[in-house]
């Protein structure tokens, strides 16, 4: 039995099948999504969605969806599904779905009468290619599918309408069709592995509806472009193959190059598999030379925020020290040139935020600690040294070091931490000054340089001593918690906000056992959640726990109130270090809940945040790099605990 199945009752209850996406990507920006019952509830869903470099950095959907007919005796049964006005769905194809299940590969098994037809997606790695089989199980009468292409040619936020300028030409290629609605885009080519009729008979679908849209406050309906149809005649027992993508397929090898991507899928059987095949998913490589980490799908870009504080999770913690290395050997140029020059990096986006230094240094800590520290040594001290030496030398333009040996960030009225959602040009949660996982992450830094090199000049260890002694004198109070942030003029954060828990996590803390015992009681009463810690405690003012509606009311609740998974690695990791193999326990609990999460919003994968109040709704970038990387660390660390 399949860990991941759904059956007749849930495939036809729409509510509860459209709130759940599948997600399959090709490590090279490209990506396939959609609803378990292939509907489209986003303008961002598509059969084959793909970047294309000279439109821009946006994805852009070619192929929307393709919808299938089932014919017998003249009869039609049409297995698409779309949403119109007035919350009218049509052709109502779900009712036709007896199982879905997702191991290898996604698998739709359909009945319609005497029929029994299995689908099943492998999006291709590293080239823009969805590839499906179909599979007449069943058949007492000859039968014909029909499909029907719905192209969009529009990027991924944006919508397309009726319109005079779409080239309508259709050229003949093997088993197919190739072609291309606007001049830029490339061509679309469609194919099977057997000959297939096409009939050229080009029409508008109107008025197709995105719920999740919708709720999201934006424009919600399209028009979408169908050229015409394909017939395959198709007898019990016959498997049939439909390539689309932005480069002809060789039709004699289609059945080939379906196996071969099958054969080098992580079946998703279990919890783990699951994360690790969804760390995989965010590996980016646009060429034979760079490697990166996505931020998360389906509109994130790569983020260096994310980057590095996804890193470790999302390659040491599934035994792939190796794409850590490309990944890191692919930044450090970046990291370099910034600062040297101050120059951005056209991939790595935000790369000038103050903490992001911070947060390679965290990474190439948890290097060493699974690829040991003379590895780590030979690797990367000379760009910690740097890094180091830029930070103390008081080069980087947001950040300084104070005599007492900490971090002053001159927010400078901008967005500069990770809890960077803006409203009217300002941020909603304005962070400056002392800010308290930025001091964390430095003195855990400093420490760690000086284990990994044995740095023993009085200079740098008279900046730890001072670092150590300020940290509990600036952000201790008298409640039990950490301030978030200390302003120069005295102006003080009192809101309980999770930043704190990365203190008590850090394998080097300047807080003392009982200071580091408060700060996790306070986070575990205020904050936790079985899906991650609040941004915000509902006790402090400002409370927002519903990231719904469109996007003001979406930007209050972000950091004042969402839960974020990513949060959760640090709190359980804090937790462990408390409690030893005693709390082994209570984490393994509140994992089973994050577990929940495989068959849930997005299949196999883990949100970016969740509604701060029951029932804790997944909401936000439906797969995000950072949640999973959490989650993988925590199941990592649950090993050396058990």
């Amino acid at each position: 039995m399949s860990y991941i199945k759904f059956d007749r009752n849930l495939m036809s209850n729409l509510e509860e099948s459209l709130s759940r996406e599948v997600l399959r990507t090709n490590r090279k920006g490209a990506y396939n999504c959609s609803t378990l019952v292939g509907c489209n509830t986003r303008k961002y869903h598509g059969l084959l969605v793909i970047p294309v470099s000279d439109l821009g950095e946006e994805n852009f959907v070619l192929l929307s969806s393709l919808d299938e007919t089932v014919i017998q005796h003249k009869a039609e049964f049409n297995l698409g599904l779309h949403k119109y006005a007035g919350g009218s769905f049509s052709p109502n194809g779900h009712k036709y779905i007896r199982e879905y299940s997702l191991d290898i590969i996604p698998r739709s098994l359909y009945r319609v009468g005497g029929v029994i037809l299995s689908k099943e997606k492998v999006f291709c790695s590293f080239e823009n290619r969805i590839l499906i089989k179909y599979t007449l199980l069943e058949a007492h009468s000859a039968t014909t599918l029909r499909f029907r292409p719905f192209l969009a040619f529009r990027s991924a936020r944006q919508l397309t309408y009726k319109n005079d300028h779409v080239d309508q030409a259709c050229e003949e290629i093997p088993h197919g069709i190739k072609t291309c609605l606007y001049p830029g885009y490339p061509p679309l080519y469609m194919q099977f592995n057997t000959p297939a009729t096409f009939v050229h008979f080009p029409d508008w679908y109107m008025g197709i509806e995105y719920p999740k849209e919708q709720e999201r406050g934006y424009v919600y309906h399209e028009d979408l472009y169908v050229p015409g149809y394909f017939e395959v005649e198709v007898r019990q027992g016959d498997s049939i193959f439909f390539s689309a993508g932005d480069t002809p397929v060789d039709i004699l090898k289609i059945q080939e190059h379906y196996e071969k991507e099958i054969s080098e899928r992580t079946p998703r059987d279990s919890f783990y598999n699951n994360l690790k095949n969804a760390a995989q998913q965010f590996y980016f490589r646009p060429n034979e030379t760079d490697a990166y980490l996505l931020a998360g799908y389906p509109w994130f870009k790569v983020r260096a925020r994310d980057l590095f504080v996804s890193l470790p999770g999302c390659t040491l913690a599934i035994k792939d020290p190796v794409r850590f290395e490309k990944i890191m050997h692919t930044a450090e140029p970046a990291l370099r040139t910034f600062m040297e020059i101050g120059a951005a990096d056209p991939v790595i986006k935000e790369i000038e935020q103050p903490d992001v230094l911070l947060w390679v240094l965290w990474a190439i800590q948890q290097y060493a600690q699974y690829e040991g520290l003379e590895k780590a040594r030979e690797q990367y001290a000379l760009l910690m040294k740097d890094i180091l030496d830029y930070l103390l030398e008081g080069k980087h333009p947001d950040i300084k070091i104070h005599e007492n040996g900490l971090l002053y960030a001159d927010a400078k009225g901008k967005a500069i931490t990770w809890m960077n959602s803006t409203m009217d040009g300002h941020p909603v949660v304005y962070r400056s000054g002392y800010i308290v996982e930025f001091n964390a992450l430095w003195y855990n830094a400093l420490c760690f340089y000086k284990e990994l090199t044995g740095q023993e000049e009085e200079g740098f260890q008279a900046v730890i001593r001072s670092a150590m002694g300020a940290f509990p004198h600036i952000f201790v109070n008298g409640y039990n918690y950490l301030f978030d942030s200390v302003d120069r003029d005295g102006r003080v954060d009192w809101s309980v906000r999770p930043n704190m828990i990365i203190a008590v996590a850090l394998p080097y803390s300047p807080l003392t056992r009982a200071q580091r015992r408060a700060v996790l009681d306070y986070v575990t009463k205020e904050l936790l959640i079985p899906k991650g810690l609040r941004s915000l405690s509902p006790k402090s003012e400002g409370y927002h726990p519903y990231y719904t509606g469109p996007q003001r009311d979406r930007d209050l609740a972000y950091h004042q109130g969402a839960a974020w998974p990513w949060l959760l690695g640090f709190y359980f990791e804090a937790y462990l270090r408390i409690f030893g193999r005693g709390g082994a326990s209570f984490v393994e609990r509140i994992m089973i809940s994050m577990e929940e999460e495989m068959s849930l919003h997005c299949i196999g994968t883990i949100s970016e945040l969740f509604d701060g109040t029951p029932p804790f709704t997944g909401r936000g970038a439906i797969s995000f790099s950072m949640s999973i990387a959490a989650m993988l660390r925590v199941v990592d660390l649950l090993k050396k605990y058990s």
